[in-house]
């Protein structure tokens, strides 16, 4: 992404929003600092399923903005500058975060973005900028719900669909704070790289959730279990936890009997990680746990895993189709 003239960048711009919507690039006003944040010129973007929804549902989703709009979430860059209040950033520093493309905040595909300081952290020092845009959004995702579930060492953790965006980091994260780990996959690719992750890999398509819980729980059940796929696949969470057990959901939105999950006492944590950036609610927390995160990837605790096409700023209509296609392993990732 090349830096632009004085007072346009280049963007990626949506015009109208519906199944066949098509990004155009356009030359806009550079965004103005302001109290608070920071300009950031941005070397690579990562594509979220949300960022697809938002594409194709425009107005029916309520995060939506309007258009035209510039989309995107996840960045990785540099700061140019710094507005005032902010503390701990200074020109030239690199630094991540997932900060705009919904409601009334700009998002990520164009050369730059200000972005809310509360949103961001320095990048990890191991880590190119392709890998740390691949990270804010999915990894504050199961850094949040992991946490809530109250992870602990020696746990037995259950993800499902740990070859993921947000399923291969909160396997990192759970092995990481010390658990068991187990994974379920359907296919030869995604179970193969659950097992390189270090989780025990588990094909849902040949094993029933019954018979899984009796192999590595002995029938008790697992104490944590992550579900990233979501939908009607939380009945086979509920059937696969421990009485009084942790139930972690990223897709909550449908309808389910909840008799399984009162009789085994169960809890359920809904991860919603926009909330701060559409109600302007602990955005700071977003802050910390993307410090963290630096931290636990800079030890060796979590790396990213992208997919192996690459797409330049021009190309996100295609890197879109990518995720959507469903052949995509690990993120998929705009910029250099």
């Amino acid at each position: 992404m090349n830096q632009g003239s004085n007072r346009i960048m280049k963007a990626l711009l949506i015009n109208a929003y519906g199944e066949d919507a098509v990004f155009e690039v356009a030359d806009v006003e550079k965004p103005e600092i302001k109290h608070g944040h920071v300009l950031v010129r941005i070397a690579a973007s990562s594509v979220n399923t949300v960022d697809t929804m938002i594409r194709k549902m425009g107005k029916e989703l309520p995060l939506s903005p309007e258009t035209p709009a510039i989309l995107g979430m996840d960045f990785a860059g540099t700061v140019e500058e710094v507005g005032q209040g902010v503390t701990g950033y200074s020109v030239g520093d690199e630094v991540y975060g997932c900060a705009g493309g919904l409601a009334d905040l700009p998002g990520t595909l164009a050369e730059y973005i200000v972005a809310d300081s509360n949103l961001i952290s320095h990048k990890p020092a191991s880590l190119s900028m392709r890998e740390a845009a691949a990270l804010p959004l999915v990894a504050i995702t199961a850094y949040e719900g992991l946490t809530r579930a109250g992870i602990k060492q020696g746990q037995q953790v259950l993800v499902h669909g740990g070859s993921g965006g947000v399923g291969h980091v909160a396997l990192q994260l759970a092995k990481h704070f010390g658990a068991d780990v187990y994974s379920t996959g359907g296919g030869e690719k995604q179970l193969a790289l659950i097992a390189q992750l270090g989780a025990t890999a588990i094909n849902y398509k040949t094993e029933t959730v019954e018979q899984y819980v009796a192999t590595h729980t002995g029938g008790a059940g697992f104490d944590v279990v992550f579900d990233s796929v979501g939908g009607m696949n939380m009945a086979n969470s509920f059937e696969a936890a421990a009485l009084n057990g942790q139930v972690v959901s990223t897709v909550a939105m449908c309808e389910l009997d909840l008799s399984v999950a009162h009789f085994k006492g169960l809890s359920l944590h809904v991860v919603f990680m926009l909330i701060p950036m559409l109600h302007n609610v602990g955005r700071e927390q977003h802050a910390e746990i993307l410090r963290q995160l630096a931290q636990i990837v800079d030890s060796g605790g979590l790396k990213p895993v992208l997919d192996e096409s690459r797409f330049s700023l021009a190309e996100v209509g295609q890197a879109h189709a990518r995720l959507e296609s469903g052949q995509a392993m690990g993120k998929v990732v705009v910029g250099s």
